[in-house]
């Protein structure tokens, strides 16, 4: 792959306000000052964290940190995943049965822990020294003549900029304030996660196994290896739920909700004996928007502040990672700020738009209230999954690599079979 760090600069060095310290504003940070900027990142929290409890790295989001030489500490606290797996509980049918290895090359996904991929990031800006301002809530963006400045709560501002990112997530105070914020559709279904102690042998290591009842039930275990050498391997165990059905499965009390789960996958038991309180599990919401145009005058969004979906597809991190390379890629070869934008909307629209579309199109399939889809899914998808060319392309919707996501980027994909990289034991 191509080095980042190898980046020419064709604007001047700019001085760049990265509003967000979570994957995408602390990535665009490390691409940023390598190219030569200077940026300086504004968190609303006191102490940057990482939200959440588990996600895979596609090909697409590891290819980004490989090239920012973080690739040998990501796979050192993460899972390898070769396959998706799911079955119905009636009778046992196979209705997703996804492989990396359907596509030649050796890609695979990576199970982590957020608090991992933070971790991973957040140390490399902390040992290069990045200014990092905290506690400090971003209300909207002020320009100036040449310059733009932020107004943070309480009065003060900071600045002057000659830009600004917008890396601080789907629920985005700026990306409601712009005149090009999109309509936003909130999700009837979430999920309760919690990251969990995963003894040896309770599932497959290599995958991320799912079981479902209908559409509207579904629970996951995926492996996300250990956040430190010397802790524990975990899994990430999610339910799928309406958000509107929260509070009453609360209100019933924990043992009851265990119990559900028992029923459907009795092997879950050494996990759920770990949840003892419901501070333990995180209500995920999700909401389905898309910026048609993902910049305005001199501020631009990456990430979930541009576009958010159903994790269904577990493209979210990737999507954010890919979303600032380009704007990397794109300041390093325009001479101006306004080509810069226009390029790198250009360059991430249909990855993006295709994207948004599969996970709006195979979301109901395996999160809703349709027993019709759920029974289409449970009779076809095994059988029309092993016949080709659907197995490759499944495996390029689940890597992200169904269209070409890398050139845009500046980015030259992995050589996977080069690498080093543990099988799960």
């Amino acid at each position: 792959f191509r080095s980042i760090a190898g980046l020419s600069l064709a604007v001047k060095p700019l001085k760049i306000a990265i509003v967000g310290a979570g994957p995408a504003g602390l990535a665009a940070s490390l691409l940023l000052t390598r190219a030569g900027h200077a940026t300086d990142i504004i968190e609303r929290f006191d102490s940057p964290a990482p939200v959440g409890s588990a996600l895979m790295l596609q090909p697409t989001g590891l290819t980004v940190l490989e090239a920012l030489g973080l690739g040998p500490a990501i796979h050192a606290a993460g899972n390898r995943i070769d396959r998706l797996f799911g079955t119905e509980t009636a009778r046992g049918r196979i209705v997703l049965d996804v492989r990396y290895n359907a596509l030649p090359g050796g890609r695979y996904g990576l199970g982590v822990h957020r608090a991992a991929l933070f971790d991973t990031l957040y140390d490399e800006v902390s040992g290069r020294r990045h200014p990092i301002y905290t506690g400090q809530r971003v209300l909207g963006v002020v320009e100036e003549g040449d310059g733009s400045y932020l107004s943070i709560e309480g009065g003060e501002r900071l600045g002057p900029y000659d830009l600004v990112i917008d890396a601080s997530g789907a629920r985005s105070e700026l990306v409601a304030a712009s005149p090009v914020a999109p309509r936003t559709r909130d999700l009837a279904y979430g999920a309760f996660w919690a990251t969990l102690d995963c003894p040896d042998g309770l599932v497959d290591q290599a995958a991320l196994t799912q079981r479902y009842d209908k559409a509207s039930v579904m629970i996951g275990v995926l492996p996300v290896g250990s956040r430190r050498p010397h802790l524990p391997k975990q899994a990430a165990l999610f339910w799928s739920l309406k958000v509107a059905d929260a509070d009453e499965v609360r209100r019933r009390g924990l043992e009851r909700w265990k119990q559900t789960i028992r029923g459907y996958w009795p092997e879950c038991e050494p996990l759920l004996e770990q949840i003892v309180d419901w501070d333990q599990l995180t209500l995920a919401r999700y909401a389905h928007r898309t910026m048609m145009t993902p910049y305005s005058r001199r501020t631009v969004f990456v990430g979930d502040a541009a576009h958010s979906t159903s994790p269904q597809l577990g493209q979210g991190a990737n999507m954010a990672l890919l979303d600032v390379a380009a704007l990397a890629h794109a300041l390093a070869g325009h001479e101006t700020i306004e080509a810069a934008f226009s390029a790198y909307a250009r360059a991430r629209r249909m990855h993006v738009r295709l994207f948004q579309l599969l996970s709006l199109a195979f979301t109901p399939f395996y999160q809703s209230d349709s027993a019709a889809l759920a029974w289409i899914r449970d009779r076809l998808v095994a059988t029309i999954a092993k016949v080709p060319p659907a197995p490759q392309i499944l495996a390029g919707i689940v890597s992200g690599t169904l269209v070409d996501p890398f050139n845009g980027a500046g980015l030259r994909e992995c050589d996977w079979l080069r690498l080093t990289v543990p099988q799960p034991s």
